[in-house]
């Protein structure tokens, strides 16, 4: 399973921003899909999740403004920003979680810096 996220870049506070996430490989068994976002100095932390069952989660640090979702026929997870924040300054990572197996797998970040 391959992971390649999309669609950082620099926007000021306020903006919006779109993440995608394109999914590749096969994967066995059910899973939970998600965001994480690591910024500088600090641990990675969720942001956005969809539950095996359709079930969103999302930290009270972006609930209102941040929206997942998926289309899997075309195997691409979403992140929709909105009312950016400098503080949601962050590499962002895509991530499938294999329930069963308890296997993580991760894409290779995209940058979104949002400028005060």
């Amino acid at each position: 399973v391959q992971l390649q996220a999309s669609g950082g870049g620099l926007v000021q506070a306020g903006g919006s921003l779109r993440l995608s996430c394109a999914v590749s490989g096969s994967i066995f068994g059910i899973y939970d899909i998600g965001w994480y976002r690591q910024a500088p100095g600090k641990e990675r932390e969720l942001v956005a999740a969809i539950a095996w069952g359709g079930s969103t989660n999302y930290p009270d640090s972006v609930k209102g403004r941040f929206t997942i979702s998926s289309d899997n026929a075309k195997k691409m997870v979403f992140l929709q920003m909105n009312s950016l924040k400098p503080e949601d300054t962050a590499v962002y990572y895509c991530n499938v979680f294999i329930i069963v197996t308890k296997t993580n797998y991760w894409g290779q970040g995209t940058l979104v810096t949002v400028s005060s």
